[in-house]
């Protein structure tokens, strides 16, 4: 088949932006020279720690919050505020989080300074309902934990919501209901009196701050916004997110909670994830997610492009939950050995590896493989020309390549030296060249689209771009012409919406064999995309019916990636 050269062709993906990851509207600055650290680092500690962690994810007879105890539950701001009596978090020890990152191979720190709730977790002369002024612990600890990251040489961000507040009156409130009568005031005179004055206290009283991490841009106006970008002028390296509001974009796009099917090559882009189902701690949720889990989804990350803000919750004591030290020390091994074909990276150049995921530095380039070949052949679709191949965990000792007309087929030794991702690196000359996806720019037909949707949409190349069928259709079907017969091996879909917003769909992936339609997958998304792999199948027809019980179907993206 005709090789061509790779030249992103995900820049196609570049985003499903505004609708997924907050309410920027502005591309990330991928090639401003101040997001150097940040392409190189990877991998951040996000902390989510504040009075919510006094009840620990109780209220009544319920177990199942967290970060949002106030809201879920509807506490009154007095009956809230008073937590802040009971939060003495006595063995909290700066030193040991930063070295806990650290031995986790993360570079850098993000931790909430002021969440949802209203209570900043600085000293704030704004407003006395902070750690200092209103509880007994009466220590700054972002002043600890900005001296503690200068100590270990980690960079530090402060995440600050500026919108929603729900303690001081006219902060904004999801959903726009009150349960306060309290609560309720003018929200410009909320940012002006209270979000302006603590942003300037946390970007100039605690050093060189790395990022400021903005969060739901509830009610923003654009002067609000503003107002609120001007504070970050005088500081030309700091980074922003997203997520500010009213159209201000960021230096980050910012995935919550799930991995993007495609990434978003062009652009700076960051998944933040919790360990478990909550962000603030929870004694009641052990719902952990496995260092194999966790690992896998760093190096999926990092291979399209992204970096991982992998959170954890402390209690109210100042401690990191146990699960949490041993899950991100043991990915700190892993890294030890494996961290060159992690930190400083570029995305792969492959569309698509049904045994892993690849990254690349230079003329070097690391193949993970998660699925090791019982023959101990490993097929990389890949036209160049292979100088040296070796395990990183073996540097010493080279591995046979035998080369091919598409492909290098590496001879790997019977066992995998790692049991959830061994690396082998593999040097080589030129650009890399790979196959063209088969589906991009094919033929396809919907049996139904809404006004100025279109199904050409799902393959042409731009994902700001989408299909969806006809207002109150709650089933279509996607039918593709590649052209030609191809092998498929692999199907992915982008989607518009958050994993919150519970729009999932039903997807049938079918293909045509003579006169008859046979079904190759049936699975469900959440909405915001997916990637399956099934056994090849060798047709020139496919199609895709999709189920929606809540919304019209809708896809950004529809994508068939052929058999290696």
């Amino acid at each position: 088949m005709k090789k061509i050269i790779f030249t992103a062709l995900f820049v196609m993906i570049a985003a499903v932006s505004h609708s997924q990851n907050g309410d920027g509207t502005s591309a990330s600055k991928q090639n401003d020279s101040k997001m150097q650290w940040w392409k190189d680092a990877k991998f951040g500690m996000f902390i989510h720690w504040g009075i919510y962690s006094v009840p620990a994810g109780k209220w009544g007879d319920k177990t199942t919050y967290g970060e949002w105890i106030m809201h879920s539950a509807k506490i009154p701001r007095a009956e809230y505020a008073a937590l802040a009596k009971q939060f003495n978090p006595t063995q909290f020890n700066a030193e040991e989080w930063v070295k806990l990152a650290k031995d986790a191979g993360q570079k850098y720190i993000v931790i909430t300074s002021k969440h949802h709730d209203g209570f900043a977790m600085f000293g704030s002369k704004a407003d006395p309902y902070n750690i200092v002024d209103a509880t007994p612990f009466k220590r700054d600890v972002l002043k600890e934990l900005a001296e503690a990251c200068r100590k270990y040489d980690m960079k530090l961000g402060f995440y600050y919501s500026q919108a929603q507040d729900w303690y001081h009156p006219g902060g904004a409130v999801s959903g726009n209901v009150e349960w306060d009568e309290t609560h309720k005031g003018d929200m410009a005179k909320y940012v002006d009196e209270i979000a302006i004055p603590q942003v300037k206290e946390i970007l100039s009283n605690y050093g060189d701050i790395a990022v400021l991490w903005w969060d739901t841009p509830t009610n923003m106006t654009r002067e609000m916004a503003q107002k609120l970008a001007d504070l970050t002028k005088p500081y030309p390296n700091l980074i922003t997110n997203n997520r500010l509001g009213a159209g201000m974009g960021g230096d980050l796009e910012t995935p919550e909670q799930f991995v993007p099917a495609t990434g978003f090559p062009g652009r700076n882009w960051e998944v933040c994830m919790t360990m478990n189902g909550h962000w603030g701690y929870n004694a009641w949720d052990d719902r952990w997610k496995s260092t194999d889990d966790l690992l896998k989804k760093l190096i999926d990350i990092v291979s399209k492009g992204g970096n991982f803000l992998l959170n954890v919750g402390p209690n109210a004591y100042g401690v990191i939950p146990e699960v949490c030290q041993q899950n991100l020390r043991e990915m700190g091994s892993w890294l030890k050995l494996n961290g060159e074909a992690v930190y400083g990276t570029q995305a792969s150049p492959f569309p698509y590896l049904s045994w892993g995921r690849a990254t690349r530095k230079g003329q070097t380039l690391y193949l993970h493989v998660f699925d090791w070949p019982a023959d101990g052949k490993l097929n990389v679709p890949f036209g160049n020309k292979v100088t040296k191949a070796y395990l990183l965990a073996d540097k010493k000792n080279s591995l046979k390549v035998i080369p091919g007309k598409d492909r290098a087929v590496i001879q790997l030794p019977s066992y995998a030296p790692d049991k959830i991702a061994s690396v082998i690196a593999v040097e080589f000359t030129g650009e890399p060249v790979v196959q063209p996806v088969p589906s991009q720019g094919a033929k396809v037909n919907a049996t139904s689209a809404a006004e100025n949707t279109s199904a050409a949409s799902v393959n042409d190349g731009d994902p700001k771009n989408r299909w969806q069928a006809a207002q109150g259709v709650k089933s279509a079907t996607l039918e593709i012409d590649l052209g030609k017969p191809a092998a498929i091996q692999c199907l992915s879909l982008v989607e518009p919406w958050h994993p919150w917003d519970g729009r999932r769909q039903k997807i049938d992936l079918q293909y045509l064999d003579g006169a008859n339609w046979k079904s190759i997958l049936n699975i469900e998304t959440s909405g915001t995309g997916i990637t399956r792999n099934f056994p090849p199948v060798t047709a020139q027809k496919f199609k895709v019916l999709i189920q929606n019980e809540k919304d019209s179907p809708a896809l950004n993206e529809l994508i068939l990636f052929r058999a290696e």
